[in-house]
C-alpha cells in the first residue's frame, strides 16, 4: 500500500510548556501523552491521528532554526481547516497571540502564516472545493498573491467545506 497521509511531525522546542500552552490555546490541539518535561504527544481539533504533533523540549539556550538561511531543513507544516470561517477565527487569534507573520491568495488555497513560540513556521489552509475550482482559482496559482478573507467569503461562503473532491474525498 502506498503512503496516504502525514501522521505526524516532531519539534524539537526551548520549552516544553510554553509550547504545549501555545498549540492548545491558539490552536486548539490537545495534550495526548507526555513524558515527565521532557515531551508532549498533542492532536489537533478534528484529527484522526493518534497525535499530530510531537514536541521534544531541548532547552532555553537552543538556538532559532537555521533552515531555509544557513542550512536546509523543513521550512514549515501545513494544516488544512473546514471553512472560510474557522480560518477567519484562527486569523483572530493568531494575530492575538502575536503569532500572525502573512496571508495569502495562492488560487486554490487560502493561507495564513504563523510561528510559534520558537519561531517555527506553519500554515493554515483552506482549500477550494474541487466543484468550485474555476479558470480564475486555477490561473492564480502561478502567483503568490494578499488574502482578502472578506472577498473570499463572498465568494465561497464562510461555512462551504473545503478540499472536497481535493484533499476531502467527495461525497
Amino acid at each position: 500500500m502506498p503512503i496516504f497521509r502525514l501522521n505526524h511531525a516532531v519539534l524539537y522546542v526551548r520549552d516544553l510548556e510554553r509550547s504545549v500552552a501555545f498549540y492548545r490555546d491558539v490552536l486548539g490541539f490537545e495534550t495526548v501523552m507526555t513524558m515527565g518535561g521532557a515531551a508532549a504527544f498533542i492532536q489537533a481539533p478534528g484529527s484522526t491521528n493518534d497525535h499530530d504533533l510531537g514536541l521534544f523540549q531541548i532547552g532555553a539556550g537552543a538556538g532559532p532554526s537555521e533552515a531555509g538561511r544557513r542550512t536546509v531543513g523543513l521550512y514549515h507544516l501545513a494544516w488544512e481547516v473546514d471553512t472560510l470561517a474557522e480560518l477567519e477565527r484562527l486569523a483572530a487569534a493568531l494575530a492575538d497571540a502575536g503569532a500572525l507573520v502573512g496571508a495569502s491568495d495562492h488560487g486554490t488555497t487560502k493561507s495564513l502564516y504563523a510561528k510559534d513560540p520558537d519561531g517555527l513556521e506553519f500554515e493554515v489552509a483552506w482549500v477550494v472545493p474541487a466543484d468550485l475550482l474555476d479558470d480564475q482559482a486555477l490561473a492564480a496559482r502561478e502567483r503568490i498573491g494578499p488574502l482578502d478573507l472578506a472577498a473570499e467569503r463572498e465568494r465561497y461562503g464562510a461555512d462551504t467545506p473545503g478540499g472536497i473532491g481535493i484533499s476531502v474525498p467527495a461525497p
